[in-house]
């Protein structure tokens, strides 16, 4: 095809692409993609037919500010990824630290019952955690190894039922605040009671200081993110009861949007929480030592990421953006 041909059947597409691209105002990303491929195929023919026409240069510039665009947006996409962890939840979590306090003073207040009850009646236990699950573990008990639980199936199913599961249990606490925080608060109070049970149960069974690392290795990181869902949960739910100068509906939307963007920060330790109790909980050889580093571990990234980041970002983030 000729030159003169090839631009008269062209140009009127250029131009329009030329416009586009100047006033950035292509109609949607996926328009975007299909100018930089047609862009990209008419470079290419007037590179292999005219390599060193006008036309050539001038498509080879329209190609380049249409990927610069493009990189730029993908750029842009995953520094909001980073930003979200870095600056948004963080933020969030210590504009909501009120609920995220109240979740917690639920919880170990349900964690004391269970303590009390159980050492006030031992068939409490039974009641609350089943009677099969105590019949298993008295069983394991008996063989010396009370947490033998933790080495059912493979470490791979193990992993993936977990986290399923816990992510599940998350996204729960946070949409029974649709039910206003006081259903969270049962949530809450329900998991405390068998956490509480439960130990005291190991205790009662002379197995709580070999059980308790096994225990704390994953459950330092899923406790924390049970409580944190709460939090959300109840920001969420107060949203209703107490809109403010909001209407109801507006002021629910708000907490419903903070109180996902904690769920959401909630789900990798969650997924972390699973990865270890699956993969790490079972190896009951470990020395005492190397499940006391994994659980000081988790414990340290709790304090840093849920007190003390949070402040710092509040704080003198945005003070350090300012300058």
């Amino acid at each position: 095809m000729r030159e003169a041909v090839f631009i008269k059947q062209n140009i009127d597409k250029w131009h329009h692409y030329e416009y586009l691209i100047t006033h950035d105002s292509y109609e949607s990303p996926v328009v975007k993609s299909q100018l930089y491929m047609d862009l990209t195929s008419d470079l290419s023919f007037a590179q292999t037919h005219y390599p060193k026409a006008e036309i050539t240069q001038y498509l080879n510039e329209l190609t380049i500010k249409v990927h610069n665009d493009i990189y730029k947006e993908k750029h842009e996409q995953w520094s909001r990824i980073v930003t979200f962890w870095t600056q948004e939840v963080p933020a969030v979590l210590w504009r909501e630290r009120k609920y995220i306090l109240i979740s917690l003073a639920i919880f170990l207040v349900s964690i004391a019952v269970g303590i009390l009850s159980t050492m006030h009646d031992e068939s409490f236990a039974r009641l609350v955690l089943g009677d099969e699950y105590i019949k298993m573990t008295l069983a394991n008990i008996e063989d010396g190894k009370p947490m033998n639980v933790y080495a059912m199936g493979s470490e791979s199913t193990s992993f993936m039922n977990i986290m399923f599961n816990n992510v599940q249990v998350s996204f729960l606490a946070f949409i029974m605040g649709i039910f206003t925080s006081i259903a969270v608060g049962y949530f809450l109070f329900t998991n405390g009671l068998m956490v509480g049970t439960f130990f005291t149960f190991l205790f009662q069974q002379g197995v709580l200081a070999q059980s308790w690392t096994a225990v704390m290795l994953h459950g330092t990181l899923e406790l924390t993110a049970i409580v944190i869902a709460g939090g959300a949960g109840i920001a969420f739910g107060n949203g209703w009861l107490f809109p403010g100068t909001y209407k109801r509906t507006t002021a629910l939307m708000r907490s419903a949007k903070r109180g996902l963007k904690i769920i959401v920060g909630t789900v990798p330790v969650f997924v972390v929480a699973a990865f270890i109790e699956g993969f790490f909980t079972r190896h009951f050889e470990w020395p005492f030592s190397t499940k006391l580093g994994f659980i000081l571990l988790s414990a340290a990234f709790v304090v840093f990421y849920y007190l003390i980041y949070p402040y710092w970002v509040t704080h003198y983030g945005s003070k350090k953006k300012q300058q």
